[in-house]
């Protein structure tokens, strides 16, 4: 379980295409704190496990499901990453509870600097995704907890900050490029009961 706060950027050192999906190594520092084999790390916002590490770098298996359902299959050497180790019981939740299971992959449809500092930016999201993103509500953005300001045909909107665009890469993302979403697990298991009370009506 994540929080979408983003602990620090990594840089993609390396993919490897392999039978049945891809190696990935990523250059890091904070996340390596307390790193072991087998723990979880989100790289923008996917749940991978680590499977080897060494001094300032960490490396991760992502089978072809992954690959097809999620925007990590367009990662290249030299690409920034959002990473963020999963939370303590004792830890403060600044973002919302996250999975780190992507649901959908959405693209930047328009980024528009405000007076305040902050930039409003669109995203496209499937019309199956949308129908659980409300306004006020949380949404993960590769890895990082945004709430939504605006819902519409097609697609939501968010105010991102100086400082998120700073230290994620939501800052150097422009239109088209792609983003992983996952939204408010709250909201799908509100569904499931919804139905299931239907069915028993």
């Amino acid at each position: 379980m994540f929080t979408g706060i983003v602990e620090e950027l990594g840089t993609v050192r390396r993919v490897e295409p392999r039978a049945g999906g891809a190696r990935f190594e990523f250059e890091a520092e904070t996340v390596l704190g307390d790193v072991e084999i087998g723990a979880s790390i989100a790289v923008n916002g996917c749940c991978v496990t680590v499977v080897e590490w060494g001094e300032g770098w960490w490396a991760a298996d992502a089978v072809t499901e992954s690959l097809e359902r999620t925007a990590l299959g367009t990662l290249k050497p030299g690409d920034s990453v959002n990473l963020e180790r999963p939370m303590r019981l004792s830890d403060r939740l600044g973002g919302h509870l996250v999975q780190g299971h992507v649901d959908a992959v959405g693209r930047i449809e328009s980024r528009d600097p405000l007076p305040d500092g902050s930039t409003r930016v669109r995203f496209s999201a499937p019309p199956d995704l949308l129908r659980y993103v409300a306004e006020k509500g949380s949404i993960t953005v590769d890895g990082v907890s945004m709430t939504v300001t605006s819902v519409g045909e097609g697609g939501f909107g968010v105010a991102v900050v100086p400082h998120t665009l700073a230290v994620t890469t939501l800052g150097a993302k422009k239109p088209g490029d792609p983003v992983n979403l996952e939204v408010d697990m709250l909201a799908k298991y509100v569904e499931r009961l919804l139905n299931g009370a239907r069915r028993k009506a």
